[in-house]
């Protein structure tokens, strides 16, 4: 089933996927030339988001996306949404609201819906009802003779939701207002900047002496004795050095305390947090083949304080992820300790985790993300009053090598990181500059996992495999967990080879069923109306431009894979494994026909991401 690189089928397919390529490049080059015709200013074209036309979906079931260069603004065109009032068919109670801007005429918007996707609801199948009514892409099959939407007897409305968290209204209204009370924020950020403030002076005062010392030493000759450094008082340095938990909860119980930690975060599989594709649906997945612990996609400080809804969309869990975490982002210690107290006090997650490893160049020149690593002064204040803010909500911090690749700082972060009060660090072996390229370090990382006292230390980083686990664990035997990120992404089934440690290799079929399985929990999540189909494909297509290097094992010239290796040329055992090995998004969206129907007129997808090295 190898290809050289010779064959016409195959070269024919890289020429196919060349030519794609150009053409969009062209198109985004024809678009800036007749912006300079009109007098405007060229825009550079950056990465893989080149053609005007590609729509890129914010983690939200409304159309809402972050504006960026040669990426349109898709604004919520309420006219063209079915009123409330008429969700569950003819014959309901009348719009109460006299300038209501939604479609009442339900005739006319049934004729412009589009054909049925299908003749079963996923959801009205698992649930008993669907809430988008006749709104469905699926309606037939739980409407009457009258279109009325239809409830199964089996309906329980109590144990119908299997999602939490978001935001509600009465709490993005206190967040809009200003309403909310921060006042236990304030306390810990207050008592965390005069414990910085002390340790500083114990550091100075030692440096002033040992300099003072020194001095005397070379003037005059004393004894062993004299010459001995006098230490600084162990219970004051002990007293100036821990954790503050104790400073907000005078009771035994505080985070000085001998406990029994609320999460093991010590041998398990950890799922990383992926911006875009690490949604709701694809964690249900890796949980269904084995993931312990799981965490939502990166959020933003600031917006989660401003009460956006997409944002807290981002914070969504699934009743499945018995362990879920919240990854914040943000530059300011005072807003990220409010946003964390706002998760504590609202949502049910089991951690936070502050990302201070983000490369994104926008994250990184407003000071956060991996540029946190070089701030350490307001590391160390975030760090000290997010792990205050409760004894029972644990705070772990990701965090990269650090900013350079000649020049790793994690090794000197991580005990600061745990004197400060962090319950586990996951570090990736790599360093800002480097994003994907090269190899993961994993011996500097078992360098910095040896430096933590108790703390448990996650490595990240290039596992496709489970013998790459069994060759890291190995390598780095002070490494508590290991995270895996793109690995999962590529084969979900990771998981379960690294518990089995044994290969698992799915047949196109096998492969094929994942992808509806992901469809039907898209639907559950953003709706089986057209704006959740279109969003459940948007997802589907992102997910499948990482999905299509799976090889498999049998058709592997050197097994294991390497996840920075180039994929071998091959063609597929059947039409569908090579329709699946395609890296032409064209394909991509040929498959998502055949699980969602056609797509709209006028559709184009570019990936978001290249998270590839080779």
């Amino acid at each position: 089933y190898l290809i050289g690189d010779a064959n016409g089928s195959q070269q024919s397919a890289a020429n196919d996927g060349e030519s794609n390529k150009r053409k969009h490049e062209d198109d985004a080059d024809t678009q800036n030339e007749a912006g300079n015709k009109r007098g405007g200013k060229k825009e550079r074209k950056r990465g893989q988001n080149k053609v005007s036309r590609i729509i890129k979906d914010h983690e939200s079931p409304i159309f809402n996306p972050i504006p960026s260069q040669n990426r349109p603004v898709f604004k919520d065109e309420r006219f063209s949404h079915l009123c409330h009032s008429l969700i569950d068919g003819p014959g309901g109670a009348p719009c109460a609201l006299q300038n209501c801007r939604y479609v009442h005429d339900l005739d006319a918007y049934l004729a412009a819906k589009g054909e049925e996707l299908g003749s079963e609801c996923y959801v009205y199948a698992t649930k008993g009802y669907c809430s988008r009514g006749v709104t469905c892409r699926f309606a037939k099959s739980h409407t009457n003779a009258e279109g009325r939407n239809l409830k199964a007897p089996h309906y329980d409305e109590r144990t119908a939701a299997t999602t939490c968290n978001g935001i509600s209204a009465e709490l993005q209204v206190r967040l809009r207002k200003h309403d909310y009370d921060f006042g236990r924020s304030k306390e810990v950020i207050k008592l965390a900047e005069k414990l910085r403030d002390e340790r500083k002076q114990v550091e100075q005062e030692k440096k002033q002496q040992d300099t003072k010392e020194s001095t005397q030493e070379e003037k005059q000759q004393v004894t062993e004795e004299v010459k001995q450094e006098i230490p600084v008082d162990a219970a004051q340095q002990e007293q100036r050095t821990a954790p503050i938990g104790s400073a907000i909860d005078d009771s035994t119980s505080g985070r000085d305390a001998p406990r029994k930690p609320v999460i093991d975060f010590r041998e398990k599989l950890v799922l990383s947090p992926l911006t875009t594709v690490g949604n709701l649906p694809f964690r249900r997945i890796c949980k269904e083949f084995g993931a312990d612990i799981t965490c939502g996609e990166m959020a933003c400080a600031v917006p989660l304080l401003k009460g956006l809804g997409q944002e807290w969309a981002l914070t969504k869990r699934h009743e499945s992820e018995d362990i879920f975490g919240v990854q914040v982002c943000g530059n300011n210690p005072n807003v990220i300790t409010q946003a964390a107290q706002v998760l504590h006090d609202t949502a049910r997650v089991d951690y936070i985790d502050l990302n201070i490893g983000c490369p994104i160049d926008l994250i990184y020149q407003q000071g956060g993300g991996s540029a946190l690593m070089r701030r350490t002064n307001i590391l160390e204040l975030t760090v000290r009053s997010c792990a205050a803010l409760s004894d029972k909500l644990p705070f772990t911090v990701k965090m990269r090598t650090g900013v350079y690749a000649d020049k790793s700082v994690a090794h000197e972060l991580l005990p600061l990181v745990e004197e400060w009060g962090a319950s586990a660090v996951t570090l990736h072996g790599r360093s800002r500059e480097q994003r994907y390229t090269k190899s993961a370090n994993w011996d500097y990382i078992e360098q910095c996992a040896s430096q933590a006292k108790q703390m448990p230390v996650i490595g990240n980083g290039d596992i496709l495999s489970y013998q790459d686990y069994v060759e890291r664990r190995e390598q780095a035997p002070h490494v508590s967990s290991v995270m895996i990120g793109r690995g999962a992404l590529i084969k979900p089934w990771i998981f379960q080879e690294i518990k089995e440690q044994k290969f698992w290799s799915p047949t196109s079929t096998q492969r094929f069923e994942l992808l509806r399985r992901y469809c039907n929990y898209g639907l559950e999540h953003w709706g089986s109306d057209t704006k959740g189909v279109e969003s459940t494909r948007r997802f589907l297509l992102e997910w499948q431009s990482f999905l299509y290097r799976y090889i498999p094992e049998e058709l592997q010239q050197s097994p294991p894979q390497k996840i920075n290796a180039r994929p071998q040329k091959y063609r597929g055992r059947d039409e569908m494994e090579t329709l699946m090995s395609s890296n032409n998004a064209a394909d991509w969206v040929k498959l998502s026909e055949m699980l969602l129907g056609p797509v709209p007129q006028g559709f184009s997808f570019v990936p978001k991401h290249k998270a590839n090295a080779f």
